[in-house]
């Protein structure tokens, strides 16, 4: 057998990858942190939007999530027949087969589900001995749930069940026994169909376990009875209860007035859906309501069946809330991605100037451009793959959780091994598709762009145009409008194109005067700054895009956090707020002086309020009628406060007193006093003295001052007055001013108060502010841009370290040659330093100047309400959510540009004075 001939020539792949192994472990690096970066974003959103969808559902109000399912039973029919429909078997058997029936995905959680008899009509019970707060016999409800034993505990007589001869036994909870005077043995008569009253026994008391528990709280007056008034001109109160029938007695509702209904109530289990799964909910729900289902489902309840839940309200607002989140987040998915693959590219860019000698030497003997790329891409990808698959693996293992896919991680590690695989094969053969002229050189300042590098720039100028345009317009409502999210990159973007073509004015301005200075130094440095290949588009769209990403990220933190600050003032009015159980009662006496004395309370606004105050109008009778609050105050305290909260600032002296207040004026009504006012009080008032009627006191008042809001009340009218002028001056609440930061300590300023008066409430500013993020898609999407500002800036770094390295052998060797003409290594350190500075202070300034002014441009399509908020009520859309450039976002990125690239200028020209100049100087070298 004829033996094969020996490879002559090593492969291609592994000979390059043992000739740099560094760089290539270094690069495998750089795309393993790229690939875990792009599959783990992915898996984290999919984590906390899934964990938003439980949450929006389990902390729903079970009345509303509940799907209940509802049949009656024909009055045409025998009453025995009607009696066999409500039997607990049959009850039963319709569940198990209701079950299967609901639409996909829907499924509900037996645990806390029911089903039994109801009354959907009231009947009153004429024992007198029951509990009768006007008068008015009190009325119950009959249902028979399933699982009673189960949810509650036996505290009293003994469980229902079904009594001799037919009669109905039922129990009742202890809140029920104990506000109706019921107790084990009472019985307790309900009209009937014949006109006979029914008896019912009650045999037992029992505690529920869990009035929480949607067993119970899917109606509360399962275990809690409620009052209601008798519709007269002057109504009465009666107790409305529900006593509990066992199963067994729920065929003798069939003879009360009561109307009785099956019913099947499922507490709906979402534990197994993701948040893709939303629209098929909303579908599902959507076919049960009125649909396809609704039919499938009478098919087993009868032509009377009926379908209700709120569900599909609590999904809607899920949806929403999730969209404008989600859209935020993708401004931040954009920037980053788009510094990573800028950064992937400038890697590439590196190796091939590396190689440009190796190449430019293959082209020469014949090589094909096809050849080149393919022995370049199977190099790049040796590494990239497995890197990228690594990454990929340790996303799955550390990052996501319930309801992460893995299709959006694996499509994200795949894009990032591709593009790191093209991008030296790619750059490559674009560069030398063509002879290139040895050393030849890549002067900026003498370059001219290319008609279609200009034809490329105006495209992405109308693409930013375009997108900012739309998100200016549109917001950023739509997530899946990827135009409008990826604004910041392009304005960026365009940024960058701008720079570089402005950047060679201001090199050739002053490189002019430094030729004429005695040191060679600074005219150097210019030079080479000019020059220098590190100087392109890439590097500093890199830094533009990593400083625009922190510049808008902390904007859009700092945007929610003052969203927060101003939605808990709006709620609060001050860092603390102390009121009685009455928000309109008087304070105790003394609670102002011990609000003072707790440590760390700057400053006490004492305010009184009146509320339902009866307005004039300056047109006489024909305006309508209009209330308004009139609020008392202390002038120079209260106006700190409202310039401090940012509700309606005014001067102390527009209220100034007049002297005429307290118990020794109260006849006197031509006193006028003057107001501040919300703009509806102002109209109504006109702008001469109006009589105002009060129960603090009668006087005119005019108004001095309009104000949208106040502190004591920043969503309502209002109608603000010096408190001293008042004839009866009595605080209704306290307005507490913490320390400079806001600080209180809530604890000893509660137990305080609480010490002095039991009816006095303290309600704190920061736990009013904490309540507004219970929801795992804020807190998730919140730690995302944190993330993008950390990754941001790590890519920003190594941007730097590429730009520099790409342009480091020739400024060695520089450095080198300069030594032997007599240049000092401080002079060295110096020419380093001053020829990275332009570019530093270019992306610096650049940078911020970009961040600034993209949050400017974006800040009216941005909306913060959702990620802000808890929810998003109608009346928090006046609190504002424009972007604000954040100080610490904006300058602390940029320096450290600046900082980083003066450092490693200093490393580098310490370590080459550290090595010497023989070996950068060898006879031939064409450095």
């Amino acid at each position: 057998m004829p033996r094969k001939p020996a490879r002559s020539v090593a492969p291609w792949v592994r000979t390059r990858l043992r000739t740099a192994p560094g760089a290539a472990l270094a690069y495998g690096l750089l795309v393993l942190v790229t690939a875990f970066l792009a599959a783990a974003l992915p898996r984290a959103v999919d984590t906390y939007e899934t964990a938003g969808l439980w949450h929006a559902v389990d902390t729903a109000e079970p009345r509303n999530s509940a799907l209940l399912l509802t049949t009656t039973v024909p009055s045409s029919l025998a009453p025995e027949a009607r009696q066999a429909e409500f039997a607990p078997d049959k009850l039963r058997t319709t569940r198990d087969r209701l079950l299967p029936a609901l639409p996909t995905p829907l499924r509900a959680d037996l645990t806390d589900s029911a089903y039994g008899v109801r009354t959907t009509k009231r009947m009153s019970a004429p024992e007198p001995w029951l509990a009768r707060p006007d008068g008015v016999a009190p009325q119950f409800f009959l249902d028979s749930p399933s699982g009673l034993t189960e949810h509650a505990k036996l505290t009293a007589g003994r469980a229902p069940r079904i009594a001799p001869g037919g009669g109905m036994e039922a129990a009742v909870t202890t809140r029920t026994a104990t506000a109706l005077r019921l107790k084990a043995g009472s019985v307790v008569h309900v009209p009937g169909v014949d006109g006979e009253p029914k008896p019912i026994t009650v045999t037992g008391i029992v505690e529920p376990r869990d009035t929480d528990s949607p067993y119970w709280s899917t109606d509360p007056g399962l275990h809690t009875p409620f009052l209601a008034a008798t519709p007269e001109a002057e109504p009465r109160t009666y107790w409305v209860g529900t006593l509990l029938l066992a199963p067994e007695s729920a065929p003798g509702t069939v003879g009360t007035l009561g109307e009785p209904e099956k019913y099947w109530r499922f507490t709906p289990d979402v534990r197994h859906l993701t948040a893709q799964d939303t629209e098929r909910l909303t579908a599902a729900l959507g076919s049960a309501g009125d649909g396809p289902a609704l039919v499938q489902l009478r098919d087993i309840l009868g032509d009377g069946g009926a379908f209700a839940t709120d569900l599909d309200g609590i999904v809607a607002g899920y949806a929403g809330t999730r969209a404008a989140i989600a859209s935020v987040v993708a401004v931040a998915t954009f920037g980053i991605g788009a510094v990573a693959a800028v950064v992937l590219a400038m890697t590439g860019g590196l190796f091939t100037t590396r190689r440009h000698a190796e190449l430019a030497l293959l082209r020469s003997r014949g090589a094909s451009l096809t050849g080149i790329g393919v022995r370049l891409l199977g190099e790049t990808a040796a590494v990239a793959v497995p890197a990228a698959a690594l990454g990929l693996l340790l996303a799955l293992l550390l990052s996501g959780g319930a309801g992460a896919r893995l299709l959006p991680a694996c499509l994200g590690a795949a894009g990032v091994a591709v593009v790191a695989s093209l991008v030296l094969p790619l750059r490559a053969v674009f560069l030398h598709r063509r002879p290139r002229l040895h050393g030849a050189r890549e002067d900026l300042i003498t370059a001219r762009p290319s008609a279609r590098r200009t034809i490329a720039e105006l495209t992405f100028l109308v693409l930013a145009v375009g997108a900012v345009t739309a998100l200016r317009r549109r917001g950023t409502g739509d997530a899946g409008d990827h135009l409008v999210s990826a604004a910041p990159v392009l304005v960026g973007l365009i940024a960058a194109f701008v720079l570089v073509r402005l950047y060679p004015l201001p090199l050739r301005w002053a490189a002019r005067p430094a030729r004429r200075l005695r040191g060679a130094v600074g005219f150097l440095s210019l030079a080479r700054a000019g020059r220098s290949a590190a100087s392109g588009t890439l590097p500093l769209l890199a830094l533009l895009l990593a400083l625009t990403t922190a510049a808008f990220g902390g904007a859009v933190l700092s945007g929610v956090s003052d969203v927060r600050d101003r939605a808990a003032y709006r709620e609060t009015g001050a860092d603390a707020r102390v009121v009685g159980d009455l928000a309109s009662a008087p304070l105790p006496a003394g609670v102002a002086e011990t609000v003072r004395g707790v440590a760390g309370v700057r400053e006490v606004s004492p305010v009184q309020v009146e509320y339902g105050l009866e307005l004039p109008s300056h047109r006489g009778t024909a305006d309508q009628g209009m209330g308004a609050p009139l609020i008392g105050v202390e002038p120079a305290t209260y106006a700190r406060l409202a310039a401090r909260t940012g509700f309606g600032a005014f001067p102390a002296a527009l209220l100034k007193s007049t002297g005429t207040g307290g118990p020794g004026h109260v006849g006197n009504t031509t006193r006028v006093v003057p107001a501040i006012a919300s703009p509806r009080v102002a109209e109504r008032l006109g702008g001469r003295p109006m009589e105002i009627i009060a129960a603090a006191g009668r006087f005119r008042v005019k108004v001095v001052a309009v104000r949208a809001a106040t502190p004591a009340l920043p969503d309502k009218d209002f109608l603000v007055v010096n408190g001293d002028d008042l004839t009866n001056r009595a605080a209704t609440s306290l307005l507490v001013t913490g320390g400079t930061d806001g600080a209180l300590d809530g604890r000893a300023l509660r137990a305080a108060v609480t010490a002095k008066a039991r009816s006095v409430q303290v309600v704190l500013r920061e736990e009013t502010r904490a309540g507004y993020v219970d929801s795992p898609m804020q807190t998730g999407a919140e730690r995302i841009y944190p993330a993008a500002i950390g990754a941001g800036a790590g890519f920003a770094v190594l941007a730097v370290l590429l730009s520099l390295l790409q342009s480091a052998p020739e400024r060695t060797t520089l450095l080198a040659r300069l030594r032997t003409m007599g240049v000092t290594r401080r002079q060295g350190r110096r020419l380093l330093a001053l020829e990275a500075l332009p570019q530093a202070l270019l992306a610096a300034g650049g940078g911020a100047l970009v961040g600034w002014a993209t949050i400017a441009l974006l800040s009216p399509g941005v909306d913060l309400i959702r990620l802000a908020l808890a929810a998003a009520p109608d009346e928090a859309m006046a609190l504002g959510t424009a972007l604000r450039a954040d100080v610490w976002s904006l300058g602390v990125p940029a320096a450290g540009v600046v900082v980083l690239t003066g450092a490693v200028a200093g490393v580098q020209a310490w370590w080459v004075a550290r090595r010497g100049s023989v070996k950068e100087l060898r006879a031939g070298d064409a450095r």
